[in-house]
C-alpha cells in the first residue's frame, strides 16, 4: 500500500522491450537505499516488485502484459522522470489517501491553467471511472494524491501547489500527456456491496 506522497523524482535508466511484457531498470537513490529483492516501489503509481538491484542507486522491475495495457508504463523510455514511492511502513506517516499501486486507466492533461504559485490542471478521464470520482475526493495522478477540485462525465480538475510542481513529473506534464490514474479504491467497493444489496 502506498499514500501518493511522492518521496523522489526518479528517471528510467533503461527499458528492454521484451514483446508481450517489459523490464524497466529506475534510477531513485532515495528508494533503493533500503530496498530488497522482491520490495514494492510504485513507479508513476504503478507497484513494481524489485527484481533487481544492479546498483549505483538504481532497481528493476518487470512490467506484465496487464500493467502495459493498462497504464502509460510502456510509453516511457530512457531518460524519462518518473515518480517513486516506497510502499508505507508500518507506523509511518500517512500523508496521503490509500494508493495500492494499481492503475485504474490512463488519462490525458487536457489543460493547464498556471496561478500565481499553482497550476490549475483538467485531465481527461477514461470512460466508465468518472462515477469513481468525487469533488474534495482524493485520486492519484502517476502516482501523486491530488484532491478534486471538479470533475465532469469526461473529466476532472486538481490544483497543483508549489511542491507538486517541483518536486514531481506533475510539473512539467503538457495538454496531451499520458496520465496513470487510480480512483479511490473505497468508491469501487462501495459501489461493489451496492450492487450486491440490490441483487
Amino acid at each position: 500500500m502506498f499514500t501518493g506522497i511522492v518521496e523522489e523524482l526518479g528517471s528510467v535508466v533503461a527499458v528492454e522491450d521484451r514483446g508481450q511484457d517489459a523490464r524497466l531498470v529506475v534510477r531513485g537513490p532515495l528508494v533503493v537505499s533500503d530496498a530488497h529483492l522482491g520490495d514494492s516501489i510504485a513507479v508513476d503509481g504503478v507497484c513494481l516488485t524489485v527484481s533487481g538491484l544492479p546498483g549505483d542507486g538504481t532497481f528493476a522491475a518487470d512490467v506484465m502484459p496487464e500493467s502495459l495495457r493498462r497504464t502509460a508504463l510502456g510509453a516511457l523510455r530512457a531518460g524519462a522522470p518518473v515518480n517513486l514511492e516506497r510502499a508505507l511502513a508500518v507506523g509511518g506517516r500517512y500523508g496521503g489517501h490509500v494508493v495500492q499501486g494499481h492503475v485504474d486507466g490512463v488519462g490525458t492533461v487536457l489543460r493547464r491553467e498556471p496561478g500565481e504559485r499553482w497550476d490549475e490542471v483538467e485531465i481527461g478521464l477514461p470512460a466508465g471511472l468518472a462515477r469513481y470520482v468525487a469533488e474534495k475526493g482524493s485520486i492519484a495522478v502517476s502516482g501523486v494524491s491530488l484532491t478534486v477540485t471538479h470533475v465532469g462525465d469526461e473529466s476532472f480538475g486538481v490544483s497543483l501547489i508549489p511542491t507538486t510542481l517541483a518536486h514531481t513529473t506533475l510539473g512539467t506534464l503538457e495538454p496531451g500527456s499520458p496520465v496513470n490514474l487510480e480512483v479511490d479504491v473505497l468508491a469501487k467497493y462501495a459501489e461493489r456491496l451496492l450492487t450486491a444489496v440490490a441483487r
